[in-house]
């Protein structure tokens, strides 16, 4: 397995299966967090970065990578997941930490931000929006444009044994169909060597699907319900999207993000949807501007 240069690779043992992660540097904690189809591995051209002067944990989420998939549907929903995150971060001795997420890692993130605002100091969000956001935004355009959310939450074992058809086909289309490029340069070798590896495995293949059949049903709800209740994230937060990438087709992300923050600052990048392997450079001065 293929890890961060200069990171070590440890398996965190939690109440509901093992995470993997992989630690450099010191100081001050921050958790990444990556998203679909992904691991840890997408952080590798910013995590070094960040490690001179912090110490840097890049989690696979669970049923990703090395981390245990969730014994049961009900361990899938983001508030289940980051559970296990928090679980991980205190066997490693930090009670507080700041945390930045893309994609399925960002909906993971704001929802230890929302359920657990005592351990969050500061909050990254990468290209998303909140997931009730997303379903309510579903229109022909979007829908079009994410097409992957409802195929994913189709029942098992739909989408399991058409990905495992064409494992290869699918990551390479996925990948390529986000970023601004529409092609795969901005993903290294060992990068593509893993998530193939990932994709072809039918624990990992069943475990994305239920993140998603997660974000359709529960992941949703939990989100209203805050939203109803008016319940804010306290944790100064960072939102950051690709100017091609895809909550941008859903609204406007830094209003959106406004509504469900006390304290929100952010930006558009110069990319796709995957803003640390398309522009790494513009992702580490945004978080060393943030995360300071």
């Amino acid at each position: 397995m293929f890890c961060i240069e200069g990171f070590g690779s440890q398996l965190i043992e939690t109440s509901h299966g093992a995470i993997h992660a992989v630690i450099g540097g010191s100081g001050p904690p921050i958790v990444l967090l990556h998203g679909f189809p992904q691991t840890h591995i997408m952080w590798a051209r910013v995590a070094p970065a960040l490690s001179k002067s912090r110490t840097v944990i890049c989690m696979d989420l669970p049923g990703y990578g090395r981390s245990s998939p969730p014994q049961a549907r009900a361990f899938a929903t983001k508030r289940a997941m980051a559970s296990r995150v928090v679980e991980a971060m205190m066997h490693l001795g930090h009670d507080r930490f700041d945390i930045a997420g893309h994609d399925r890692g960002g909906r993971v993130a704001y929802r230890l931000a929302l359920d657990k605002p005592d351990r969050v100091v500061r909050l990254a969000v990468l290209d998303i929006l909140p997931t009730c956001i997303y379903w309510e935004k579903m229109d022909h355009a979007f829908a079009m444009k994410i097409y992957h959310w409802p195929f994913l939450a189709q029942p098992y074992p739909l989408p399991e044994t058409l990905i495992a058809g064409a494992s290869k086909f699918y990551i390479d289309h996925t990948l390529a169909s986000w970023t601004a490029a529409k092609d795969l340069s901005a993903f290294t070798p060992d990068a593509l060597k893993m998530y193939y590896a990932q994709a072809s495995n039918p624990l990992s293949i069943k475990a994305m699907c239920d993140d998603y059949r997660a974000g359709e049903c529960e992941d949703k709800d939990h989100d209203r319900a805050d939203r109803a209740a008016g319940k804010k994230i306290l944790a100064p937060t960072l939102a950051l999207w690709g100017g091609s990438g895809i909550a941008a087709g859903a609204a406007t992300p830094l209003e959106t993000w406004r509504e469900w923050c006390a304290d929100v600052r952010g930006q558009a990048i110069e990319c796709g949807h995957f803003i640390p392997e398309e522009n790494p450079e513009a992702t580490i001065a945004a978080f060393e501007a943030f995360f300071t």
